[in-house]
Order: C-alpha cells, then sequence, then structure tokens
C-alpha cells in the first residue's frame, strides 16, 4: 500500500500543480527537460510509482529534500506541458 501522502516539516508558497490528466509519455517527456537532480526524484515519484521512502534511500537524500525537488519538478512539468 503506497502513501502519498506526508508528515515532514516542508511547505510551500506555491500549490501543488495537479499532474493527473497527463499521459505518462508526456511526464516522461517532462522529466527529461528537468534538471538532473529533479529527473531521478520525479522518475521514481511520478513515473514508477515507488514511494518516497523508497526513492529518498536509493537517492540517499533525506525525504524533506525530496519532497522539495518532487514540489519543483511537478511545477517545472507543468509550465513544460501547459
Amino acid at each position: 500500500m503506497q502513501n502519498r501522502e506526508f508528515d515532514l516539516d516542508v511547505t510551500f508558497d506555491e500549490q501543488e500543480p495537479d499532474l493527473s490528466s497527463y499521459s505518462a509519455e508526456q511526464l516522461a517527456s517532462a522529466i527529461a527537460h528537468l534538471a538532473d537532480p529533479l529527473q531521478p526524484v520525479a522518475r521514481g515519484i511520478l513515473l514508477e510509482g515507488r514511494t518516497m521512502s523508497d526513492v529518498s534511500q536509493s537517492l540517499a537524500i533525506r525525504q524533506s529534500e525530496l519532497v522539495a525537488r518532487l514540489h519543483r519538478a511537478k511545477q517545472a512539468i507543468a509550465a513544460d506541458l501547459a
């Protein structure tokens, strides 16, 4: 069971974009245009459906950093696909 919710001390001024209307192909294309530190985070969470814990462990980053990178990635993807 995957839990998409997180309870970390991370907040953002911008609202989280809704990427659910985009296909996996569209997301993959947009992820390919992301900065290198954001690509594996977005790929793991958005395309592969892995848990935040799994992705943060495999990338050796704290979950709070993963959440921040995921947020930046989602903002960039939404802008790219808009």
